[in-house]
């Protein structure tokens, strides 16, 4: 299990996110706090709010998911 912290802070970044996550044939779960959706999903995801630290949570490899978690990924 793959585990990263990102942050979105535009709802562009969301739909890049959201997008990405879309291709990939393993699930992926986005948590904050004790709330945890399915990072697959637009509302899903903005739902739980932007500029938050989200926990990133998967199983699988995919390129160009990967690029998109360099990109918000928080140090």
């Amino acid at each position: 299990m793959n585990e990263k912290r990102i942050k979105l802070a535009a709802t562009e970044d969301v739909q890049e996110f959201v997008k990405a996550a879309g291709n990939c044939d393993f699930d992926i779960d986005a948590t904050y706090q004790r709330a945890i959706v399915d990072a697959k999903s637009l509302l899903g995801v903005l739902s739980l709010g932007l500029s938050k630290e989200l926990t990133i949570k998967y199983c699988g490899e995919n390129p160009v998911f990967e690029n998109v978690m360099k990109k918000y990924a928080v140090m």
